[in-house]
């Protein structure tokens, strides 16, 4: 893609015209997609367009405030961010309704730290809600545990659980270059 060119009327013209960088590609950039919760589900694809993925634990062990959980994620973010050579995106399952209070105060310290994270360094991030991703695996936007999983599978992955499944289906359907829209 030529870079573009912008010319200014002759009455406000106050030198040569300005040329505007070529649009960002995150073709080569890395792009970490996270299920977010006291087990994490994350999957990454690297500036090389390999996937990698798992599930990062941040359970606070009996000697630990319970702000000791957020403060390992924002250490783990860093480490992934460093590792990868830097991300340029992050999306996360956007959760709107949780099984409980103590589920919910949990998922919104976890948003409240990524996006703060993100901000301070200019990542880029995006909430995908969760029928979105699950009709994008499956089909079917009310999709249980069990169908992700499998579905995830079919498409030669092998998750832990339905915390790494989710994060990969997430990674497929931002990576992928309709969106995961037919």
């Amino acid at each position: 893609m030529a870079p573009a060119t912008l010319t200014m009327p002759a009455a406000h013209a106050s030198g040569p015209p300005i040329a505007l960088p070529p649009a960002i590609s995150l073709a080569h950039h890395a792009v970490l997609a996270l299920d977010l919760g006291t087990t994490t589900g994350w999957a990454l694809r690297g500036q090389d367009g390999g996937i990698t993925s798992g599930t990062m634990t941040f359970r606070p062990s009996r000697f630990e405030g319970g702000g000791m959980r957020f403060l390992r994620f924002r250490g783990w973010l860093a480490e992934v961010a460093a590792l990868s050579g830097g991300v340029a995106r992050i999306v996360f399952e956007e959760v709107r309704a949780h099984a409980g209070t103590d589920a919910a105060h949990l998922y919104g310290g976890f948003l409240a730290h990524l996006s703060a994270w993100c901000e301070e360094r200019s990542i880029a991030y995006q909430g995908v809600p969760v029928a979105t991703i699950k009709r994008f695996a499956t089909g079917k936007g009310n999709a249980d545990k069990a169908k992700m999983v499998a579905a995830i599978q079919a498409r030669g992955f092998a998750p832990a659980d339905d915390n790494e499944a989710d994060a990969i289906a997430l990674l497929l359907w931002a990576t992928d270059p309709t969106g995961g829209r037919p």
